[in-house]
């Protein structure tokens, strides 16, 4: 690295990386993102660093990189080979002698890491050829897989900072943020706030100093987005901030990321001491007289800090509860100083508008809600990680054309979409485009950008039920209508999925909803009643079924099921090897019967029931 004190400085630099770079003939890029660690991705690496030493002349022709998630986490470990375009899938550490030397030095394909498309029935090299990738438009996620997060070196080489330098010598701060505003970005976080519009109340609000925060703390279960952002391109977060700073007028950034993401707060941590090193933070950045510095804060894992006022007091050391908003963060944030707050996905967004214009980013999505958003495609679906697509694209799209649709022959019935606080849609609404408003008149939300399929073995009320309860958790409990509206919400659940629901319930459970709804506080319990109330209007007749007929029609309520078999059972015994209770009798390649008494209703004899013979009551 080198110290870059003017715009001349920078731009050698970057031709000297670019200039390095065409030495290596070929690049191995290797996921190193958290799905793929989980898969021993280290040991895929260093494997492939001991076979490059090994051979001649191999390790200066060949680029090794350790990159972001490029997607697809499932199937990790991934490697990519670079110019062929080779996306090999599943790679473990004694695949890779087999790569070198068939792939990197003879430039064949090793088939059987290739992707096996079922449905046209064969194998596809490149990752644009995957139906995963096939339909998404990455635009925020194509560097993921390209450069390696802890080098500042990479990033230049793809174009990074360039439009800090346009920013801050070509442009005056109240037409970038014109520019925002004419692009639509709308804030990624999850309330869809008109980007431009908040950084010019910002910009306006007296006082100083300004500060500008980075939100990662997303805390939705299954969703990852704002994580592989900050893991795979730090850079990109931290450039749109210094933008936006410059913009507002700020001095001072914050980015605020999650206990649990290790990995995101290694590399948001090397980015700004590398973007410190280098100049590209501190005082009289490139010499135009901007002085921006940034600090990073661990959060403590509480799901309410992803709310803006709660995240603020965990910033300055307080409990992190949220506040009421008759006072915007943009007027009294910070230490009570005008704050500009957007999550990473926000950010990262900022430098592509910048250097590709306004109307290059509006040209993408629909009429209120443009750009491309991230998705973390969790559930019943073969394929899931995660997805970037045009706003507008139907759920139907995103499901069985990129997560290609239902797994283990049961019928996809929902989605939830918006993470704890967003709603359950049901498959009859797959028609509707992907935007902040259709999902809001559909009882969810984009939110973060959650995305959990559900199938015919799903409880819709245990969905609910398991929702309200995380959220009852998660509550900081300030409120009353938020602390204890869940936790008659939940007791309401419990009592339903347990067969102790009665035709009060559901009014009582309507009514509850609407309430903490209309009271609470702040952003949480103003949505944690979505999944309650998306349930009741579409899926009805699920809750009717546990209160009137005392059975869950999923057979997931275990107090409201009953196993037996019919006479279809051929007398394997497979199911009585398996019954952990002893609860099944029978002679051999006779009908076997089920001891209700010793069930335990685990469900393992239906598992194995070659004859499908087990039946639930």
């Amino acid at each position: 690295m080198r110290k870059v004190k003017s715009l001349k400085d920078l731009e050698k630099w970057r031709e000297d990386i670019l200039l390095k770079e065409k030495r290596h003939e070929m690049i191995v890029s290797v996921c190193g993102g958290t799905g793929c660690q989980a898969y021993d991705c280290q040991q895929v690496k260093e494997a492939f660093q001991k076979e490059l030493t090994k051979t001649k002349n191999l390790k200066e022709k060949v680029a090794l990189k350790v990159t972001g998630c490029p997607g697809f986490c499932e199937r990790g470990p991934l490697v990519t080979i670079l110019p062929q375009d080779i996306f090999y899938q599943k790679v473990k550490p004694e695949d890779v002698s087999e790569i070198i030397s068939k792939t990197i030095q003879k430039g064949k394909k090793v088939e059987r890491l290739l992707f096996e498309d079922s449905g046209a029935k064969q194998k596809l090299t490149s990752a644009n050829e995957i139906p995963f990738y096939r339909s998404q438009m990455r635009v925020l996620l194509s560097r993921n897989d390209l450069i390696d997060p802890t080098h500042i070196e990479d990033y230049l080489s793809v174009g990074g900072y360039q439009s800090l330098a346009k920013a801050l010598f070509k442009m005056e701060p109240t037409a970038i943020i014109e520019e925002i505003k004419t692009s639509g970005l709308r804030g990624r976080g999850g309330a869809g706030y008109p980007t431009g519009k908040k950084w010019e109340d910002c910009k306006k609000a007296p006082g100083t100093p300004k500060y500008v925060i980075c939100n990662c703390d997303e805390g939705d279960p299954g969703a990852f987005m704002d994580r592989a952002l900050m893991e795979g391109n730090p850079h990109s977060v931290l450039e749109g901030m210094l933008i936006g700073a410059y913009a507002i007028g700020a001095s001072q950034g914050y980015i605020y990321v999650r206990h649990e993401y290790p990995l995101a707060h290694k590399n948001a941590e090397i980015a700004v001491q590398q973007a410190r090193k280098v100049g590209l933070l501190g005082k009289n950045i490139l010499d135009s007289g901007f002085d921006f510095d940034v600090e990073i804060s661990k959060g403590g894992g509480a799901f309410v800090c992803g709310e803006s006022t709660a995240l603020i007091a965990s910033i300055e050391g307080r409990v992190g509860e949220p506040r009421s908003k008759q006072v915007h963060t943009v007027k009294q944030g910070l230490w009570g100083k005008p704050t500009n707050l957007n999550n990473v996905e926000t950010w990262a967004n900022v430098p592509l508008i910048i250097e590709k214009g306004s109307e290059w980013f509006s040209s993408i999505g629909t009429e209120k809600s443009k750009g491309t958003k991230i998705f973390s495609l969790v559930g019943k679906v073969k394929n899931t990680g995660l997805v970037e697509v045009p706003m507008g694209m139907t759920l139907k799209k995103i499901i069985f054309d990129i997560g290609g649709g239902q797994q283990n022959g049961k019928k996809i019935k929902a989605v939830q979409t918006g993470g704890p606080s967003g709603g359950c849609i049901p498959a009859s609404l797959f028609h509707l485009p992907v935007d902040f408003d259709s999902l809001t008149e559909a009882g969810s939300m984009m939110g973060s950008g959650g995305m959990i399929v559900m199938d015919e073995g799903t409880c819709m009320v245990d969905v609910a039920k398991y929702f309200v309860h995380f959220l009852q958790e998660e509550s900081c409990g300030k409120c009353l209508p938020c602390r204890e509206g869940l936790k008659r919400m939940g007791g309401i659940l419990d009592d339903i999925t347990e067969g102790k629901g009665d035709g009060e319930s559901l009014a009582l459970l309507q009514d509850l909803a609407e309430v903490v709804g209309d009271t609470s506080l702040c952003g949480l319990g103003k949505t944690a009643p979505n999944p309650v109330l998306s349930a009741l209007r579409y899926f009805r007749s699920e809750f009717e079924a546990h209160i009137h007929k005392k059975r869950c029609p999923a057979g997931v309520c275990t107090p409201l099921i009953q196993y037996s078999i019919s006479d279809e059972c051929t007398g394997c015994g497979a199911c009585a090897k398996i019954c952990p209770t002893q609860a099944i009798e029978g002679k051999k390649k006779q009908v076997h019967h089920i001891l209700t008494e010793l069930c335990s209703k685990c469900g393992s004899c239906k598992d194995v029931c070659k004859a499908e013979a087990v039946m639930i009551q």
